[in-house]
Parts: C-alpha cells; sequence; structure tokens
C-alpha cells in the first residue's frame, strides 16, 4: 500500500488542494492523506441511490 500513497502524495504535492501547500501535503501522515483523499473525492464514490426520490420495494 506504501507506493499507492507514494502516487497520492506526489499527485496532491502537484496539485496542493485549496487552502493547502506542497510543503503540508509531504509534512501529512498517511493516515491524514488518505482521509483528504477520501473527503475530496466523496461525491465520485457514491452510487447515486435515492436521488430521484423515494423508492419502495
Amino acid at each position: 500500500m506504501k507506493p499507492d500513497i507514494e502516487k497520492l502524495r506526489k499527485k496532491y504535492m502537484n496539485n496542493p488542494p485549496e487552502g493547502t501547500t506542497s510543503t503540508d501535503i509531504r509534512s501529512m501522515s498517511d493516515e491524514a492523506l488518505l482521509d483528504m483523499d477520501y473527503f475530496l473525492n466523496d461525491d465520485e464514490l457514491d452510487d447515486d441511490f435515492g436521488e430521484d426520490g423515494f423508492y419502495i420495494f
């Protein structure tokens, strides 16, 4: 899993999210980096179930 975290770290160091700097990303723990990535991409993880209305099965 370590190589994936390093790829993620490089991704955010090259293009840091608003309010952070590449230095912040460099000093983040692996867990903090994964948490940040999760919350930044939370919309992509939704399955859109129930977005169009209420379903009764």
